[in-house]
């Protein structure tokens, strides 16, 4: 019985960290650096950058549409006049916070997702960025 319990103050821990961690923005809010069109797969993270056909502030006005589209997502930092927005998504069960900053710098639109505990997200930063996309297409050139 004591280890159950042991074992349940715990969990409830750990559920209590994860969902009440303090965001570092300094470490979040920064936009990522592409280096040609295309997607990028990394350890805990996924970017994807694309050439834009509209104006910078339009396609970012339709980032943060989409993004707040997301269920569990809302801006953490920036907005569309700063050029580089910065969104929160948690998870449903437990609350794992995955970190999203979009940015058009030139002419490429660069949305980076990254984890915010552990190595692997199991794909959900790339299959949502490329919902998002996905949305985006009318406003970006394709692959």
């Amino acid at each position: 019985m004591r280890i159950v319990l042991l074992f349940l103050v715990i969990l409830i821990g750990l559920m209590g960290y994860v969902r009440l961690a303090p965001t570092r923005l300094d470490a979040r809010h920064k936009a990522a650096v592409p280096t040609e069109v295309g997607d990028l797969q990394s350890t805990g993270g996924f970017q994807a950058a694309r050439k834009i056909i509209a104006p910078t502030v339009d396609v970012l006005q339709a980032v943060e549409q989409r993004a707040l589209a997301t269920l569990r997502t809302r801006v953490i930092a920036g907005s569309v006049e700063d050029g580089t927005i910065t969104f929160e998504t948690r998870s449903a069960l437990w609350g794992f916070p995955d970190y999203t900053t979009a940015s058009v710098q030139g002419d490429l639109l660069v949305i980076a997702g990254h984890l915010r505990f552990g190595r692997s997200d199991m794909g959900v930063n790339k299959t949502r960025i490329l919902g998002w996309i996905t949305t985006l297409a009318p406003l970006t050139e394709p692959l």
